[in-house]
């Protein structure tokens, strides 16, 4: 499936408006609890005392894998986040970061979940949506741009903004922010070459 026609740009727009909101520079790493924090959605993991203890041990210890995050609405509006602590912590910004996409967007929903494969939703239109927004917030198309152009690898990506490197691997891939170093490179090396 692929997003509608302009979506990109949107999401692009959002994520520099609501990085404007937090006070982060487009060259920042994003605080995705801080975010959260912002729109008035409360975060809670797995030691949270109202949860089951066998559940709990289950999702922490036996298989913390099928478990990342869940967004889960309230009555009469609003919603929490209730997020696997046990994951590393760049795999933690990256699903709250996700699981708040979901909420800037304002998608209808019941209780969605986040394991390692992604979001599950039964509408994979709004995944998509919510995976490039959550992209975007984490790293920002031009700051993709001035990593590509400062050489910088996937793994400098990933450090300097606190992802994992094969989310810095897709933002730099999908903001064609290395393509786009290249071909300037190749313009102005060829512009200032001298002829034989």
């Amino acid at each position: 499936m692929t997003l509608r026609r302009g979506f990109k740009k949107e999401a692009r727009e959002l994520a520099l408006e609501v990085r404007a909101e937090l006070g982060t520079d487009v060259f920042a790493p994003l605080d995705p609890w801080a975010l959260a924090e912002l729109y008035g959605i409360e975060v809670f993991d797995l030691r949270s005392p109202f949860l089951p203890a066998e559940s709990v041990r289950h999702l922490t210890e036996e298989r913390p894998h099928v478990f990342s995050a869940a967004l889960v609405p309230l009555h009469p509006s609003g919603a929490v986040i209730i997020e696997n602590h046990v994951h590393p912590m760049r795999r933690r910004r990256s699903t709250i970061a996700h699981e708040m996409a979901h909420v800037l967007l304002e998608h209808p929903f019941g209780p969605t979940l986040t394991d390692e494969n992604g979001c599950r939703s039964a509408v994979a239109g709004i995944e998509e949506e919510a995976a490039e927004l959550s992209g975007e917030l984490l790293i920002p198309t031009d700051a993709a741009r001035v990593a590509a152009f400062k050489g910088w690898s996937d793994h400098s990506v990933a450090n300097h903004f606190r992802v994992s490197v094969a989310m810095a691997t897709w933002r730099m891939n999908m903001s064609g922010a290395r393509r786009i170093a290249a071909r300037t490179r190749f313009k102005a090396e060829a512009r200032y070459a001298t002829p034989a």
